[in-house]
Parts: C-alpha cells; structure tokens; sequence
C-alpha cells in the first residue's frame, strides 16, 4: 500500500543558549492510510519535534516528508499554509480555541479559511459536533466549556476541512482520566471510521489504543512494535 505519510532521514537541531540540540536524529517512517501511530518516550526525547516536522509546522535541517506524494520541502510558505489547511488536521494539549467564538464558530474558522460557504460550513460544523457528543452545545463559548469538551470541540475543528491526517500532540495531556479515556474512545471511532491518526503522548492508556506504537529517545527511533494490525 502506497504510504499516506512518508519521512526520510529527518534531523532538527536547535541552538539553547549557545548548545546544540539534536531534537530529531535521522528519523525514518512511513504512516499508511487508516493507520494510528502513538509516538511515546521521555520528555525532552523529540517527539513533539518530529510531530511539527510530520506536519509541515517546522521544517527540517537534513531528510523530506511527503505526504499524499506531496515533498513540503517543495512548497513556499504560503503553499505550504494551504496544504495544511487541506490536508491536515491538529490536534493540540491546550486546545487553542477561540474564546469569543462559539463552538460552533470555532469549527467553520478552517472551513472559512479554505473559502467554503457559510451555509455549507454550518451544516458541517453541526454535523461535526454532533459526531464528537456536543449538538447541544454548539453556541457555548469555550469558557463555558469543560475541558473535554473543549478538546472534543478541537478535535471536530480539526476534521473539518476533511484533512487526510489528524496529528494529535498530548491530546489528553490537560484532562483528568475519565474525560481522558472519554477522548481516548473518540479517537478509536475516528480511527474505525477511516481517520488516520498521529498521536504523541505520555499517556500510555491512549498509546495502548493506537495500532502501532513508536518509541523514542535522544532524537531518535529506538523501537517500533504493532499492537494491532489493520483491518
């Protein structure tokens, strides 16, 4: 099967205070369509590196990524803006939603930026949060909201514009274990559903639910296991 995601020999160094840090070594991975990679190691081991690498956020010093056959390294900064904004869905740890907009409002804003119409946006933003538990809280703002359901709003913002990957880092790193295993169980529908998935986490109940597990340290792949294969 051709890869949905495909990483050549990526490396990412920064400068800390005059030191040199090797934040990603010369990593190497392929994401196949429908596929759920967990990416898990030690705090300060590149995993969130490697996820802004996968996701076009940052760029690489060495290595590609190529996603739907696309190389990044070959798009300007405004075409690499819009290959996100199709192709791309994030998920982050502190939700980032707007907290003038409403639910709702927080879901059309990728739609309105891809140049849907406002009727078309709307029908999609219900439908989306209907699929993630929240129909009944589409004009709540984001204070109004627990912090579940603010991830669960996210989450719907990030499918919106129907994006072949969904990128996920420490998705349930900011709630408590109930409202964490709640999100844990929507991103397994998402992934039956067809959604490929990329999620970095310390939280080993989410990693255990994904099918493929990597693990990292120093910047580097030191193993790779197959919980579940795919259907």
């Amino acid at each position: 099967m051709t890869a949905l995601l495909s990483a050549r020999n990526l490396r990412r160094d920064y400068l800390l205070e005059g030191e040199a840090v090797h934040a990603v070594r010369d990593v190497s991975l392929e994401i196949a369509p429908g596929d759920y990679v967990a990416i898990v190691g030690p705090s300060g081991c590149g995993k969130s590196s490697l996820l802004n690498l996968l996701g076009g956020i940052d760029r690489p010093d060495a290595g590609e990524v190529a996603i739907r056959g696309q190389r990044l390294a070959g798009l300007g900064d405004r075409e690499l803006t819009r290959f996100r904004l199709h192709n791309i869905g994030f998920v982050f740890q502190r939700f980032y939603l707007m907290p003038v907009l409403t639910a709702r409002e927080n879901v059309e804003l990728p739609m309105a930026e891809a140049g849907v119409p406002p009727a078309v946006r709307r029908a999609r933003a219900a439908e989306l949060l209907a699929y993630v538990g929240l129909a009944g809280r589409a004009r709540h703002r984001p204070p109004q909201l627990s912090g579940g359901e603010q991830q669960r709003v996210a989450i719907a913002r990030a499918l919106a514009n129907r994006p072949a990957l969904v990128l996920a880092d420490e998705p349930t790193g900011e709630l408590d274990a109930r409202t964490g295993a709640e999100i844990i169980a929507l991103f397994e529908r998402l992934n039956a559903d067809g959604t490929t998935l990329v999620v970095v986490t310390h939280d080993e109940e989410l990693a255990r639910a994904a099918r493929r597990v990597i693990h990292m340290r120093d910047g580097a792949i030191v193993h790779h296991e197959v919980l579940r294969a795919r259907a």
